[in-house]
């Protein structure tokens, strides 16, 4: 079985998009691992404290190297990647060798496929920076931008993620279309 690493963009326990994560989880129970990254305890990136490398970035690089696909779930800010996401797709990017800063990084070559359940926008912001930022990481994005799910005002008062039937198929065929990529 494949080991799908989830990545969830906010901090928050009970996110609506860890809750996106679980529904792909129950979705690809018995088909996949499913595990997901912790990093609070992340530093800021910052070159005086790059190397050596943090106990925290070499925990969360360690499981990001093997990790068959990695899914990342997010919220929006501002139309945009939330800072603790960023800082952490910025620690992946660094280069593993501090001898050779051309050297591979952790994430280099991984697939990846992105999910958002946000505001009336479903994540689209998010979604398109964060495509470009994984291509650029030299990473293999598996479904283009991803899914969008939209949260309406009875989620936000209530704390609880509910899919419809038909964004529940969106969200089958995508989790069936990035197990059969990786």
């Amino acid at each position: 079985m494949k080991n799908i690493l989830m990545i969830v963009g906010s901090l928050k326990k009970n996110s609506f998009n860890r809750q996106l994560g679980r529904e792909i989880e129950c979705l690809l129970h018995g088909k996949a691992n499913v595990s997901y990254l912790e990093y609070s305890d992340l530093p800021f990136l910052n070159q005086d404290i790059e190397y050596p490398v943090p106990e925290s970035v070499a925990k969360v690089r360690s499981a990001v190297q093997k990790a068959d696909g990695i899914w990342i779930l997010s919220p929006e800010y501002n139309y945009n990647i939330p800072g603790v996401l960023k800082n952490l797709l910025d620690w992946l990017s660094c280069p593993m060798d501090p001898c050779d800063r051309h050297s591979c990084s952790a994430a280099k070559s991984k697939p990846v496929s992105i999910a958002s359940a946000a505001g009336k926008s479903a994540g689209i912001g998010l979604r398109k920076n964060l495509k470009t930022l994984l291509e650029i990481m030299s990473m293999k994005v598996i479904g283009e931008e991803g899914t969008g799910y939209v949260l309406d005002a009875e989620a936000f008062r209530s704390g609880t993620l509910s899919l419809s039937d038909s964004e529940r198929a969106t969200l089958k065929a995508h989790a069936e279309s990035f197990l059969a990529a990786i």
